[in-house]
């Protein structure tokens, strides 16, 4: 099977990390009598001859040989190496004419693909039948071989790889005008209804909510709820599946990752990403999934959900007070993804807050959970409760200041609870004071501390604050520093004995956040405008600094005039975030958004990062901004969420962004307003 592997010029070759020398070792690792040094090797070519999906032309040298390895019965673990290739034909790298040549040389070698199909090891069967879609012509001879491989086929596993791959070629040929995708539809129509078993059928209501969602069946949720039901039991009955190998490979690794149900995961996951904007169908499927007497369904479920949610806008209640009712699962796993999820969901996870509060009462250990290094952390569930905004994490929250331990990270979370949270700064702000300013991790403790009390707007603590500015060894630019100053920026004029200070820090990397403070402490804009009109200029101080420096700027409205040529340069950027901060200042400096009004409406539609920033200079304009009204309107109408592929952030974010555009419709000033899921 090595046949020709020293002749090949490997050196010569190039993969991920460089010279392709090491690759004949690899391919002779995964013929190996050793599992270790098997999942080695095929560890070593996912990252070296398939790095990140992509293809070299070490690849294309490897592909007789990953053949040759497929077919010889003595090789263990042949399953691994027809998924490398199929992986590897269906990458999309960056060099388009090595892919295709990729591709056509697994094309010419098909028909070791139809001999694997019909191989006695069913994971080589199943691994093997994207490639009879990709590879096999022409297409009416591989729908004819997967008709054939259903008729056969007795394992459940591979007969939903067999619908998979008819849901591959329907979406394929489909794309294309191709006849013979309906072909493909019309085994998936069948293989959905009985005689099949659950899982196939599963397997086929979700391959034709991708390709073809009229022919699902009209009571798609009851009759989905029930198969996934059905086929809980089953695999009850035949048991859970085994473990993974004891090495401690990638491939290994990614695989402890995996739901123990992995199969239900994907089967489920399908047929959601099938549904897509059907969003009320998906919410009714949650919650039968999440109500299914299996904890692997329920955690499955768990997991669908906060993709609904981080696409999707809306409250949803229902899903949520279901996956509330997890979080004191005795299944570990169960407990943990219903935590995490909550913790994405931030204030949409409201209508569980009552399951967690019970759980912080009544499990005292879980409300400081520590480290690998016993470093300890707020616990999850208490973060969760907290993110809700609900007052009754606060006592527990006292409880936990109260006690011998305190975690660093607590007073991230005091912002999200508001005023709620006002009982609590007595005690933040004694831990404050105790904060060694030259001591070990005195920034991991202090910029928390910091930060929770200018949200509270603890005026009291300005004394606490001023010592940490005056003594803290983090130069100027530096986190504490930065937090210290924007922390009295928060306390406005009750800061008046920190003047001096900020005056100061006018000179050095603090300057924007330290004009900020100043103005906001003393309501003149001439001892800040000197520093923010250099930080305005700075060519080589960076966007992001330049940007701060607008916004700063934007707040003082007509009295920041002096900086209007400064800004009009910028607006026309290339960095996008620059672009806006300037733009959204000459608006609020001059009144007139005739100029930037543009480049305002192209960054909403080119960056969606930046439509928050836009929002609210919206709202602080008022009547001034009705020109953009328009934008937030349709934002508001939209039932996706405008970063819907950055997870709990990406929620977090998207909340924001509504609730100022609700604000700034409304012509309430930012910070007040009621949520918008």
């Amino acid at each position: 099977m090595f046949r020709g592997i020293d002749e090949v010029d490997w050196a010569s070759l190039r993969h991920a990390d460089g010279s392709a020398e090491d690759v004949p070792g690899l391919l002779r690792g995964l013929a190996s009598a050793d599992p270790a040094e098997r999942e080695t090797a095929l560890d070593g070519m996912y990252g070296a001859v398939h790095h990140r999906g992509d293809v070299y032309d070490a690849t294309l040298a490897c592909v007789p040989f990953l053949l040759a390895l497929a077919v010889r019965e003595d090789v263990r673990d042949r399953a691994g190496v027809v998924e490398l290739l199929v992986s590897i034909g269906g990458a999309d790298g960056a060099s388009p004419g090595l892919t295709d040549r990729v591709r056509a040389a697994l094309r010419a070698r098909a028909e070791v693909f139809v001999r694997l199909a019909g191989d006695a090891d069913p994971r080589v069967r199943r691994a093997v039948l994207p490639a009879l879609v990709r590879y096999v012509v022409p297409p009416a001879r591989a729908l004819a071989l997967l008709r054939e491989r259903i008729a056969v086929e007795r394992d459940d596993r591979v007969l939903v790889g067999l619908a998979e791959a008819l849901g591959l070629f329907a979406r394929w040929y489909g794309a294309v005008g191709d006849p013979r995708a309906a072909g493909a539809v019309r085994v998936l129509t069948e293989l959905s209804g009985p005689p099949y078993g659950p899982g196939l059928r599963l397997a086929a209501v979700g391959q034709l909510a991708a390709c073809a969602p009229r022919e699902l069946p009209e009571d798609l949720v009851p009759t989905v709820v029930r198969l996934l039901r059905d086929r809980s039991t089953q695999r009850t009955r035949a048991g859970r599946p085994s473990g993974c190998s004891g090495a401690d490979t990638l491939a290994v690794r990614l695989r402890r990752l995996r739901p123990s149900d992995e199969e239900g995961s994907r089967l489920l996951r399908t047929l959601h990403h099938g549904l897509g904007d059907r969003v009320a169908d998906r919410v009714a499927l949650l919650c039968g999934q999440l109500t299914s007497p299996d904890p692997l369904d329920r955690c499955n479920a768990v997991w669908m959900a906060a993709g609904l949610f981080r696409e999707w806008r809306g409250a949803h209640p229902e899903p949520v007070v279901l996956i509330g009712a997890q979080v004191g699962a005795e299944e570990g796993r169960l407990h943990d993804a219903a935590v995490a999820v909550l913790l994405e969901l931030s204030e949409l996870a409201a209508p569980a807050a009552g399951p967690l509060h019970a759980l912080v009462r009544q499990r005292p250990e879980w409300r400081v959970r520590y480290g690998r290094r016993g470093v300890p952390a707020l616990g999850g569930p208490l973060r969760a409760l907290a993110g809700t905004g609900d007052a009754r994490a606060v006592p527990v929250l006292a409880e936990v200041l109260a006690g011998p331990v305190v975690p660093d990270d607590l007073g991230l979370v005091i912002p999200g609870l508001g005023q709620a949270a006002a009982p609590l700064a007595p005690a933040l702000r004694r831990h404050l004071a105790r904060v060694p300013l030259d001591g070990p991790g005195a920034r991991q403790r202090a910029v928390p501390l910091v930060t929770a009390l200018a949200a509270l707007g603890d005026t009291a603590s300005v004394p606490s604050v001023l010592r940490l500015l005056r003594g803290t060894p983090d130069g100027p630019g530096g986190p504490v520093v930065e937090a210290a100053v924007r922390a009295l920026a928060a306390f406005g004029t009750a800061a008046q004995e920190a003047i001096p200070e900020l005056r100061a820090l006018l000179d050095t990397d603090c300057a924007v956040t330290a004009a900020e403070a100043l103005w906001s402490v003393t309501g003149g804009p001439d001892a800040v405008l000197p520093a923010l009109l250099r930080a305005l200029t700075d060519t080589g101080s960076g966007p992001q600094r330049r940007a701060a420096a607008a916004d700063v700027l934007a707040r003082l409205g007509p009295a920041a005039a002096p900086a209007l040529p400064g800004l009009l340069r910028l607006t026309g950027s290339a960095e996008t975030v620059e672009r806006v901060s300037a733009a959204c200042a000459v608006w609020r400096v001059t009144g007139d958004g005739e100029p930037v009004s543009s480049v305002l409406r192209s960054a909403w539609a080119e960056e969606p990062r930046t439509r928050a920033a836009i929002a609210g200079c919206v709202a602080a304009l008022g009547p001034a901004g009705t020109s953009l009204h328009d934008l937030l309107r349709a934002e508001l109408a939209s039932p996706r969420r405008h970063r819907a592929n950055a997870g709990g952030q990406g929620i977090r974010a998207d909340l924001a962004l509504t609730r100022l555009c609700r604000e700034a419709l409304a012509g309430a000033p930012p910070g007040g307003g009621g949520l918008m899921p």
